[in-house]
């Protein structure tokens, strides 16, 4: 019988972060040369919040432009998860929520970060998969 995966197996380790005291162009730019919407923000070696690349451009937006820093847009009140922690637990919860991350902690510090595009590939793995193992995509 098998056994549903912790997060740990679908996260993406070791993630992008940045300082709260950071102007948030800084943080952007580290999203746009990395691919990625969601940073975790970290003071030393604790977790701070989360900012996305969707908060700082409505920010922006909000403040014409004026200097912002991390710590001005990001959310303290951010989703963290174990390691050890259930894929479906944490997919359920984030569709119930409606939240693109989680911040994946090891004994308290940012061990990695699952968003809604790993949990799409993740998925779509999952499909194929299955599939494979049925022996085609034909219809009945």
């Amino acid at each position: 019988m098998k056994k549903i995966p912790s997060i740990k197996t679908l996260m993406t380790p070791f993630p992008h972060s940045v300082e709260p005291d950071a102007d948030v162009k800084t943080a952007l730019d580290i999203m746009t040369d990395h691919g990625i919407h969601h940073l975790p923000v970290t003071e030393g070696d604790e977790l701070a919040g989360s900012v996305s690349s969707r908060d700082i451009r409505v920010s922006i937006e909000r403040n014409d432009g004026t200097d912002l820093k991390v710590r001005d847009v990001m959310s303290r009140d951010v989703y963290t998860v174990d390691l050890s922690e259930r894929v479906d637990s944490v997919l359920h919860r984030m569709a119930e929520h409606h939240l693109g991350s989680v911040i994946v902690t090891r004994k308290g510090r940012l061990a990695g970060i699952f968003t809604y595009v790993d949990a799409c590939a993740a998925f779509a793995d999952f499909l194929r998969e299955q599939v494979r193992r049925s022996g085609g995509d034909t219809a009945a």
